[in-house]
């Protein structure tokens, strides 16, 4: 099972670094997401491949995709359906919305307003929508790849920290170099790439994938690294609230998927070195009460406890 879980994590980052030039970096946090069966945030400015790879992550696997514009009328049941009633039946039917596929673009996801947030943030949690007191299972695989603009704020409501502590991580694009850029220019001659990107992926290889990110080995000493970085975020004095349980939880869960993307069936400090960053910084609360901190300021300061964290030997 382990080496089929080598073998499906290499297919899925070749395939999508098919069409997502130069970001190496991106393609591994997509498919870590997606072998820890959780979720990514992608935050940059528009127009530098934020919905490109959460189309590519799709098109490489044989499963459903949709997409969720957020504006500001968009409405819960825009996100998980609701009931019809059936004339011919007279009765009412569940029909379904776009949040039941196996992955899930999120596109602008920081235009809705909060009540509709939480439709998704009950998806993204529990895997199951509610409507009119019925919980409906969501498709498995389900990962949700979310985008937003972080810096326009005019009609945009802010994440909560409920719903931040969902993502597994969150990462950002940045603009290629130019010899990657002038790549993208001469592919898109003859149409979008991404749409004719064949998959190379099934949803059972997918889910045994998943299985297999379980049973990676973890040493204990390994484990204590992890939650000495986890405690110093707690007691750091820029920031009021450290990282959750849960967010301890999600940084384990996604060392073990690295090891797997990195064709190792165990974790090691690099591991851990490698998502510390984008699984913490979005997970902490800053000091700062009159004007909150740049995204920048808080990932400095996460990797300025890497640096005084000891790494067990």
């Amino acid at each position: 099972m382990t080496r089929d879980a080598f073998e499906t994590s290499r297919r899925l980052r070749e395939n999508i670094e098919q069409v997502l030039f130069g970001k190496p970096d991106v393609v591994e946090m997509l498919v870590v997401a997606m072998l820890a069966g959780e979720h990514i945030l992608l935050e940059d400015v528009p127009g530098v491949g934020k919905t490109l790879a959460a189309k590519a992550l799709a098109q490489s696997i044989d499963a459903k995709f949709s997409r969720l514009q957020f504006t500001p009328d968009l409405l819960p049941s825009d996100i998980t359906g609701s009931m019809i009633y059936r004339s011919d039946r007279r009765e009412f039917e569940f029909s379904p919305g776009p949040i039941f596929a196996n992955v899930v673009l999120a596109d602008e996801i920081n235009r809705a307003p909060p009540r509709t947030q939480s439709a998704l943030l009950e998806a993204m949690s529990e895997g199951s929508v509610s409507v009119d007191g019925v919980t409906h299972p969501l498709p498995k695989p389900f990962v949700v790849v979310a985008t937003q603009n972080p810096y326009e704020f005019e009609g945009t409501y802010a994440l909560p920290e409920s719903q931040l502590d969902r993502f597994l991580l969150r990462t950002s694009l940045g603009y290629p170099d130019r010899e990657r850029e002038r790549q993208v220019l001469l592919t898109h001659r003859s149409g979008e790439p991404v749409d004719r990107l064949d998959s190379v992926a099934t949803t059972e290889s997918v889910l045994a994938a998943q299985a297999a990110v379980r049973e990676v080995a973890f040493e204990p000493s390994l484990v204590d690294y992890l939650l000495d970085i986890v405690d110093a975020t707690r007691g750091h004095k820029g920031f009021e609230f450290g990282v959750s349980t849960r967010g301890g939880l999600s940084f384990y869960r996604g060392c073990q998927a690295r090891a797997i993307s990195q064709s190792r069936n165990f974790v090691t400090p690099d591991d851990i070195k490698a998502l510390a960053v984008a699984t913490l910084s979005h997970r902490v609360v800053h000091d700062s009460v009159f004007q909150g901190p740049t995204r920048q300021l808080v990932e400095k300061q996460i990797a300025e406890i890497l640096d005084t964290v000891p790494v067990p030997t």
